[in-house]
């Protein structure tokens, strides 16, 4: 089926290329979107193929195999190639016995055809030499070491799939079907993609990136000079707390202080404390009922919009979003709790932001 207007791309022929050590629930991914005939609803069926190198059978990560019935030469025409994650301690990259795959995918590139990886699977495009200079994603557990790999990878940790057009890499297990959902969207428009998602129950878009599935405590500050402090301003979120105050806290010049607090945690007071409010919020938005603006007064950023910003920033989806997705069921909030809006913990990040501390 051709793109519709305002698509991009033909998306006719499909074909997954399974390795060794393949991890099952991506390749599952693969042919629940685009092997499964849904033509009762009017929706494209897809010429979809999986080929392997070899007519050995191939053995999963699990331990069973998987009889492949198609060779790579399918590859030489297929509209979207699409690589599910492996087990990378299962099959060495520089084996050239892969040679033949890389070829096939790069000329796929070079003819302007989709080729798309699910979570390790990145590590096969780059080998590929295919991430070069690209963005691409990955897993966040696997970002840093893909990045270490490729150095010349524009490695993006926080997002949910990347599309450097040709090339598209998802992150780990279920962003496998947001990319998948976003090819469809792209080549054959958001109605199509819409169906699938509905018959897959699944939602047709995600908002947001990895970060709100990481758990993400800032990194910890060494120098335990401030950490008396930090201990405190954790537990009093709530409070305006400019730079002059905590440095008379801490028995330093306010210009001595700022100095001091960037040294030895790395950031400016500012982004620690922004930083922290947001983690106090996620706590609330997780384990409360309480209303969006009496959140972000609890944790110290006086209004929903202020509090919407910061978690944007930090964690790339709006409060309410992250609430749908990780509300848990607790008793009623009463009497508010002293350390209810810190998060007990002395932490960092790193970059720089100037704005005024007392948000």
């Amino acid at each position: 089926m051709s793109g519709t207007p305002g698509t991009t791309g033909r998306l006719e022929k499909v074909v997954v290329p399974v390795l060794p050590y393949v991890e099952t629930f991506e390749l599952g991914v693969a042919c629940e979107v685009f092997g499964f005939d849904r033509s009762d609803d009017g929706l494209p069926t897809y010429d979809f193929h999986l080929v392997a190198a070899t007519s050995d059978p191939v053995r999963t990560r699990f331990g069973y195999t998987i009889e492949v019935p198609h060779r790579l030469d399918l590859l030489d025409d297929a509209d979207l190639i699409l690589l599910p994650a492996v087990n990378s301690d299962g099959i060495a990259l520089d084996d050239e016995r892969l040679e033949p795959l890389f070829a096939k995918l790069r000329a796929a590139v070079d003819r302007g055809a989709r080729v798309a990886s699910m979570c390790t699977g990145a590590f096969i495009l780059g080998a590929a030499g295919l991430l070069d200079g690209r963005r691409c994603t990955t897993h966040w557990m696997h970002a840093d070491r893909l990045a270490r790999t490729y150095p010349t990878a524009q490695v993006d940790r926080d997002v949910l799939y990347v599309d450097d057009h040709p090339v598209l890499t998802a992150a780990g297990t279920a962003a496998g079907i947001d990319l998948c959902l976003h090819v469809v969207r792209s080549a054959q428009g958001a109605q199509v993609a819409n169906m699938i998602a509905r018959r897959m129950v699944v939602p047709p878009h995600r908002d947001g990136g990895q970060a709100q599935y990481v758990a993400m405590p800032l990194p910890e500050c060494k120098d335990e000079s401030l950490a008396p402090l930090l201990d405190w301003m954790s537990e009093h979120l709530d409070r305006e707390l400019p730079v002059a105050a905590l440095a008379q806290k801490a028995h330093m010049s306010a210009r001595t202080f700022a100095r001091r607090f960037v040294a030895e945690v790395g950031v400016t007071p500012a982004r620690w404390l922004r930083d922290q409010r947001v983690l106090a919020a996620q706590r609330l938005l997780e384990e409360t009922d309480l209303p969006i603006d009496v959140v972000a007064d609890r944790v110290g950023f006086g209004t929903a919009a202020v509090l919407r910003q910061h978690f944007l920033r930090l964690r790339q989806t709006t409060p309410q979003a992250y609430r749908r997705t990780f509300r848990r069921s607790v008793e009623p909030v009463g009497v508010e709790r002293r350390n209810e809006v810190g998060v007990g913990r002395r932490s960092r990040v790193g970059g720089e932001h100037h704005e005024p501390v007392g948000v």
